[in-house]
């Protein structure tokens, strides 16, 4: 049996370094080849925790037959020892059916686990791969959705499906015992089930669109929630919070009305589950009760059949639980494989690796780095110097739209499917697009080598990138400035004083232990702009590329953090994306972008004396509020 947690190794380690305990690769051709798979890493375990269920369930089933003993055997013609023997027998039963229960109850709550924490991984795993590509492809709603919300469906689908296996051998024992003991009433109780189930398969299609509306608008209604919360400190600023929370509540109801049409078709085939459980109770009895006043049955007999139709209201309204169940985890796992059948656009690039403390040239702008030098960038149009630093780090620029994972809920069956695969044709070309951009030559070289010509982990490596979309996790201090444990504590205090970000260690309660909310929500925006910086600078890449790392400080800070970071990076190539006075002052060298092109390059006292153009962004930074 698979440990909690699960080994889901990362997507660059398979196959090959992966464990043998590990989890695969994710079959992603189809939904139900997705849940498939996601049931075959718990295979074994799933197969002795549905015998489990057998012999859990078999005290139920058997139950009845001991009862009739009794009754017939032992209290009819009062005998003592017969009534002594059953009844000890429908205790140890009944015991065996407690010790099992506990066994199963245990077993599936690991099971469950397994399969919630699996996906989860996965769909970190995926992420962790993906990187910035993976919001290109899929909304940021949906990510967290298959993360959170469907994981969990992945869970319950393990435990209903183990105890479907323990309900329907149980039910064929009891079909066993009553055509042992009335031959009539025996195929009533063999058919009567899957009957009733195929009765009502009409209601699950309705059901599984309906829940598809409801997933969808859950999504929608966390994407809105997550770009909310991103963008709250200038909501505030701007006044619009109140605007935004109508949006959100004007969401809600449309999320709760899908939750309620949804939910109004969920309890009708519930409804249909009790009232075919109840029919098969009456009809059971009514039979059993005219074959006693047949004289083809016993009283104990027909209290016997009694009890097997009271338990096989069970075993059918597992069935129908079962039905539902895999509903929704189809809806679940078509939203998880357009999450994880995505793919990296770079492609079979070499092993090679790129040269150290060697000059960096971007073919489209003309820019050139030198190495060990502080280099500024600044530019009248900001998305210029972003555009560069993406470039720079090799990320695939931001001008696509993303390709939705929903369709019109108002469109059904053929139309539906048409609008399905029209939809991952779309992803499939962005996918091609990314693919063939990534590909060719990136027409940025470090000491004369493409960065296509090696592999993208070589870039990573090499080259950080730290813009003013980095975020801060939920953790400790520590954890925030080192993530992967490597720095002493002087390394960390050193990357923190640099930033400039004592006060956010003093200000923390427990120090380095003391714990930041996600996003930073506790910190302010300089705040969280110092934490990122000294993450940044702890890292002590080979080539540092800051875009606007001091655009939320004031002046005072950003001035020391101008001297710290020119002394705490000399000798390291570092490029810094900003028209700050304080930050061109200890520059190295600045270049000046025009048109997305370099214009002029020189020292800060020479651009400032000699170029026109250069004067004048420098002095409207200055005079724009800090």
């Amino acid at each position: 049996m698979f440990k909690f947690p699960p080994s889901v190794p990362e997507y660059s380690a398979r196959p090959d370094t992966a464990s043998k305990r590990a989890w695969s690769e994710p079959d992603t051709s189809s939904p139900r080849r997705f849940l498939g798979w996601l049931l075959a890493q718990q295979g074994p375990s799933l197969i002795i925790a549905s015998l489990v269920a057998v012999v859990e369930f078999i005290p139920g089933a058997v139950g009845p037959y001991l009862i009739g003993q009794v009754i017939d055997r032992g209290v009819i013609v009062r005998d003592m020892g017969q009534v002594w023997f059953w009844s000890l027998l429908l205790l140890a039963t009944i015991c065996v059916g407690i010790g099992f229960g506990i066994l199963r109850h245990t077993m599936i709550v690991s099971q469950w686990l397994i399969a919630m924490y699996g996906s989860m991984k996965l769909v970190n795993r995926k992420t962790t791969q993906m990187g910035h590509v993976q919001l290109r492809r899929v909304p940021a709603g949906e990510v967290l959705s298959v993360s959170s919300g469907d994981s969990d469906m992945f869970g319950a689908l393990c435990e209903v499906l183990t105890r479907a296996a323990g309900a329907l051998i149980a039910y064929l024992v009891v079909a066993g015992l009553v055509l042992s003991t009335s031959f009539q009433l025996g195929i009533v109780v063999l058919i009567a089930a899957p009957v009733l189930v195929a009765a009502a398969l009409p209601l699950l299609k309705p059901l599984e669109r309906r829940q598809a509306v409801e997933r969808s608008r859950l999504s929608e209604l966390t994407s809105l929630a997550t770009d909310i919360v991103a963008g709250l400190r200038i909501l505030r600023g701007i006044g619009g919070e109140r605007t935004f929370a109508q949006n959100y509540a004007d969401q809600s109801q449309v999320a709760r009305k899908a939750g309620v049409a949804s939910g109004t078709w969920g309890s009708l085939v519930d409804a249909t589950a009790v009232l075919f459980s109840g029919l098969l109770l009456v009809t059971l009895t009514w039979l059993g009760a005219q074959q006693v006043a047949a004289g083809q049955l016993t009283v104990g007999s027909l209290i016997s059949f009694f009890g097997y139709a009271v338990f096989m209201m069970f075993p059918v309204q597992t069935f129908f639980e079962l039905a539902q169940t895999w509903v929704r985890c189809l809806v679940s796992a078509r939203k998880a494989v357009a999450v994880l059948e995505q793919r990296p656009p770079w492609g079979a690039e070499g092993a090679g690796t790129l040269p150290a403390r060697s000059e960096i040239a971007d073919r489209e702008s003309g820019f050139v780095a030198h190495p060990g030098e502080l280099t500024l960038v600044v530019s009248a149009v900001p998305d210029e110097t972003a555009a560069l630093a993406d470039r720079l780090g090799r990320y695939l620029p931001a001008d696509v739209e993303q390709v939705g994972l929903d369709i019109d809920e108002s469109i059904k069956g053929k139309e539906a499917k048409a609008a399905r695969t029209k939809q991952k044709e779309a992803r499939a070309r962005q996918a091609a697009r990314d693919h063939e951009v990534a590909s060719r030559d990136w027409g940025v070289t470090v000491g004369g080598v493409d960065l296509a010509a090696v592999d993208i982990a070589e870039v990573r490596r090499m080259i950080m990138v730290s813009d003013t979309t980095s975020q801060v996790f939920a953790g400790t201090l520590q954890t925030a400035i080192d993530p992967l444990g490597r720095l002493s504590r002087t390394e960390a205090e050193r990357a923190m004083h640099t930033a400039a970000a004592e006060d956010v260690f003093d200000a923390m309660p427990g120090g380095w232990q003391g714990r930041i909310d996600e996003r930073g929500r506790g910190l302010s925006g300089g705040q969280r702009q110092r934490v990122v910086l000294a993450r940044a600078v702890a890292a002590d890449p080979e080539v540092l590329i800051l875009v606007e790392p001091t655009s939320a400080v004031d002046a005072h800070t950003e001035a020391m953090i101008a001297a710290r970071l020119a002394e705490h990076r000399r000798g390291r190539t570092t490029i810094v994306m900003s028209a700050s006075p304080l930050l061109l002052h200890y520059a190295d060298r600045v270049v000046l972008l025009h048109g997305g092109e370099t214009a002029a390059a020189g020292t800060h006292e020479e651009l400032l004396q000699h170029n026109a153009d250069y004067r004048r962004v420098v002095v409207r930074s200055m005079e724009e509020p800090g």
